[in-house]
C-alpha cells in the first residue's frame, strides 16, 4: 500500500502527504488531537490515480500541495463526508484506460497474497521477466520479487491480529514466519498480535474493521 494522508494538529491548514512503499519497520510520532484521514492505494491506483513514479519516495514520504485533490474544509468535517469527496476523485479516474498487462499482473499478485514467483507472473500476464523488473524498479523503487513478500506479510496481519500466531501463507516453517514478521513489522507475531497501546496501525486498523 502506498498512503495518502490528510493531517490537521491545530487551526492551520490541512498537510498532505504522500507516504511511498515501506520496506523496514518505520516509526512515526502522531501529535495529541491530530485529526487524520488516509487512504491506502494499492500499486496499481497509484500509478493512474496520482501519476508519474513514486520511487523517490521508498521508505519515505513527501509533503503535496495544500490545495491537493482541492478538497474544501467543509468535506473534512467527518469520515462519511471525506470518503465522498474522495471517492468523487478517485472516480473521475475511472474512465482512463488501464494497461490489461499490469491489471492482470497485479490480480495475480493480490489473489494469491504475494505468495507467486516473478516467473509465474510472467507467464500468466504475458510479460516477460525482465520487462516486470524494469516497471516495478522504474515505477515504484521496488523489485517485483521484493513486493510479493510484502503482500504476503501484510497478509499474514490479519491472522495474527486474530491471534492465530502460525504460518498460513506459504512461509517455510515456523522459523521463517518468524524471522520475516520481525524483518518486516520490527517485532515477533507475539509482540505484533498484543499490539500494546495500540503501537501498530495496521493491526488497529484490521481489529476495526466491519465484521
Amino acid at each position: 500500500m502506498v498512503d495518502l494522508t490528510w493531517m490537521k494538529v491545530d487551526a492551520a491548514n490541512w498537510k498532505i502527504c504522500l507516504r511511498g512503499i515501506d520496506t523496514y519497520p518505520s516509526q512515526v510520532i502522531i501529535e495529541k488531537n491530530t485529526r487524520i484521514f488516509t487512504i491506502g492505494l494499492k500499486l496499481l491506483a497509484v500509478e493512474y490515480v496520482l501519476g508519474g513514479s513514486i520511487k523517490d519516495i521508498l521508505n519515505r514520504g513527501k509533503m503535496l500541495s495544500g490545495n491537493f485533490w482541492q478538497i474544501e474544509e467543509s468535506g473534512m468535517d467527518s469520515l462519511k463526508k471525506f470518503c465522498q469527496k474522495a471517492s468523487q476523485k478517485i472516480q473521475a479516474f475511472s474512465a482512463k484506460k488501464v494497461d490489461q498487462r499490469k491489471k492482470k499482473l497485479f490480480d495475480l499478485i493480490y489473489t494469491s497474497h504475494g505468495a507467486i514467483q516473478v516467473k509465474e507472473l510472467s507467464e500468466q500476464a504475458f510479460w516477460s521477466s525482465r520487462q516486470i523488473n524494469r516497471y516495478f524498479n522504474e515505477q515504484f523503487g521496488i523489485s517485483p520479487k521484493k513486493y510479493c513478500n510484502i503482500v504476503r506479510l501484510g497478509s499474514s496481519f490479519k491472522h495474527i491480529s486474530e491471534g492465530r500466531l502460525f504460518p498460513e501463507q506459504n512461509f517455510t516453517d515456523q522459523n521463517h514466519f518468524i524471522k520475516e514478521i520481525k524483518k518486516y513489522a520490527g517485532v515477533t507475531p507475539k509482540e505484533l498480535s498484543k499490539n500494546k497501546d495500540d503501537s501498530f496501525i495496521d493491526i488497529t486498523a484490521i481489529k476495526n474493521l466491519p465484521a
